[in-house]
């Protein structure tokens, strides 16, 4: 029932009892005003009684009778009155039953709808609690369903990641690929034009199938040259950008892995490198159109893929950080530094060992970036501060080899014994040999770097220890190899296409000395070979792709190139059924 109905049946009930209350005063007083009339009365006989013993009697008769007389009028008019009072009482509480009885009627009709009410409601709700029951139960039923969909997923997720990593140690974690370039109009000029005339024919470097390499050149006073070399990939001079990036995919995938991965460009000047790794018009233009460039290099596509296999997984988006360095007469430059007062180069740097056995730059500048364009504007920006001379052999030739690394920092998705025994066993379900763990991409540290600009600082687990997956993408563009003969420098650029030259053949050392498997590998022979360690050693992925030129003049530059990727070849560091590092024989 309402609560105003409430109230104005208890208003009503009081007013019945106030009016009730009156009604019993005005008995009351009629019977007191009786009372007084009727010791009137009595008094009057008593005065009738006296009246014949004296005059004054009947005098005093005669007050007394007109006293009756004034107060039986005054009597009768407030028995009027009462009876009138109690007529208007009297109607007031019919009135006042009447409309009682009118509320309480309808409070019983409002009491029976609420009734209704509250039993459709009462019934609603055991449909609706039924019906939650089921929800429920179906809710049940999904997340098992999805509780078991994502452990398959997971399952099927480690799979492929081990799947894929042995895919790449089969193909080799050090693969050459070799590209020819096309011939350009400067290959003509000489001064001789016998010269001239032979070298506008004379291409001596073939790619025979997609493997193979013919170098087939004979000149008069020269021994005849002949030879045949096989790498994992050869691409002719026709093949684009995009069919070269394509076999650097996979990289990327073992990337955000965990793995380190290098991709570097080797070659003589002008063979074509920097154009592999940047595209064209790198040094006009350091903000590639990454949406509609078609020539577009390794390192614009490499990010632009990067951040987009990112992206398909935002519940675990790593960080991204980025450095660039060059290494220019065996001195290490950031080129991010801040504090940087050369124009041409930037703040110089050391190469240091830390605890773990990784290879860490002190107070190197790191920089954030969160997509592929403000990665090209922040490298654009700073190639201007690139070393450069010009030669005889390149107009524009680098004189330092670039280095950019790209950092991935995130939480691991499966370090602890439990995860790792799942992987032992999914290895033994694919029949697969048990890998390495990533040196250098899975990291356990005890504590994070303390300078403030390395890449972001490190989360701690309870126990106090740090807990980070990091994995570095380091894109190399390396200084041509030249000879000084050729390329007609002097001073400081000779200076300098002699630390060019004693680098690359550090590299070459380090490969060489890998592939015999020596005790010692001769990495700290050059400021390049200890800063690159981490990707040519341990389980890093490294991919060098050879750049050289068609043309007879250049045959003995590109004899050297083809005898280093060759060598490099030789070296295995995957691993085969049983564990043993298997040597790659030479197709």
């Amino acid at each position: 029932m309402p609560a105003w109905r409430g109230r104005w049946g208890g208003f009503w009930e009081q007013r019945a009892r106030q009016l009730q209350r009156q009604v019993q005063a005005k008995e009351e007083r009629i019977v007191e005003l009786e009372t007084e009339n009727a010791i009137l009365h009595l008094k009057l006989a008593e005065y009738q009684e006296t009246m014949g013993k004296s005059s004054g009697a009947a005098m005093r008769f005669g007050i007394l009778c007109a006293e009756q007389e004034r107060l039986q009028r005054g009597a009768h008019s407030t028995l009027v009155q009462l009876c009138r009072a109690i007529q208007k009482v009297k109607q007031d509480i019919k009135e006042l039953h009447s409309s009682s009885l009118e509320l309480f009627r309808n409070c019983q009709d409002q009491q029976q709808d609420c009734l209704s009410e509250i039993v459709m409601a009462v019934q609603g709700a055991q449909l609706h609690h039924e019906a939650l029951l089921v929800w429920q139960s179906k809710a049940g039923h999904l997340e098992r369903s999805l509780w078991e969909m994502n452990e398959r997923y997971q399952l099927e997720k480690q799979k492929r990641k081990l799947l894929h990593n042995r895919l790449v140690e089969l193909k080799g974690n050090i693969r050459v690929h070799c590209r020819i370039r096309p011939l350009l109009p400067f290959d003509n000029e000489s001064d001789d034009p016998v010269s001239q005339k032979s070298s506008m024919s004379a291409e001596v470097a073939h790619a025979v199938d997609d493997e193979t390499v013919l170098v087939k050149c004979d000149r008069p006073g020269h021994p005849f040259i002949n030879k045949m070399y096989n790498f994992e990939r050869v691409y002719g001079p026709a093949e684009s950008q995009r069919v070269i990036f394509e076999d650097v995919c996979p990289l990327l995938t073992s990337l955000l892995d965990g793995y380190n991965v290098c991709i570097m460009a080797y070659g003589q000047t002008g063979s074509g490198k920097s154009y592999t790794m940047l595209g064209p018009d790198y040094k006009k233009e350091p903000v590639l159109p990454l949406e509609s460039h078609s020539d577009l290099g390794i390192i614009p596509r490499a990010v632009k893929e990067l951040f987009r296999l990112i992206s398909e997984n935002p519940s675990r988006s790593p960080k991204v950080e980025v450095s660039i360095v060059e290494v220019y007469n065996n001195d290490i430059f950031d080129l991010l530094a801040k504090d940087s007062c050369a124009v041409t180069s930037g703040v110089k740097r050391e190469v240091l060992t830390t605890k773990e056995g990784k290879k860490e730059v002190p107070s190197l500048t790191y920089e954030s970036v969160r997509s592929a364009e403000e990665f090209m504007t922040l490298v654009g920006g700073h190639l201007q501060l690139r070393a450069k001379h010009a030669t005889l052999v390149h107009a524009d030739s680098s004189r330092s080899h670039l280095i950019i690394t790209v950092t991935l920092t995130t939480a691991p998705s499966w370090d602890g014994p439990a995860d790792q025994q799942s992987d032992r066993s999914l290895l033994k379900e694919l029949d697969c040999p048990l890998p390495q763990q990533p040196a250098t991409g899975r990291r356990r540290s005890a504590a994070p770097r303390a300078s403030s600009r390395s890449p972001g600082a490190t989360p701690e687990s309870p126990a106090g220890h740090v807990e980070q997956v990091r994995a570095k993408l380091q894109l190399v563009d390396l200084a041509g190899s030249e000879c000084a003969g050729v390329s007609g420098v002097t001073g400081v650029a000779l200076r300098e296409t002699s630390f060019i030259n004693r680098s690359l053949a550090a590299l070459a050392d380090v490969l060489g000395a890998l592939s015999e498997c020596r005790g010692h590998i001769p990495y700290r022979n050059s400021k390049l070979t200890h800063l690159l360690q981490d990707a040519l050693g341990g389980d890093a992925k490294l991919l060098v792709i050879l750049c050289v030129s068609p043309c007879q003049k250049h045959v003995a530059e590109t004899l050297q190139s083809l005898g280093f990727g060759a060598r490099a070849r030789q070296v295995q560091r995957g691993l085969v059924r049983g564990g043993r590092p298997a040597p790659r024989k030479p197709r």
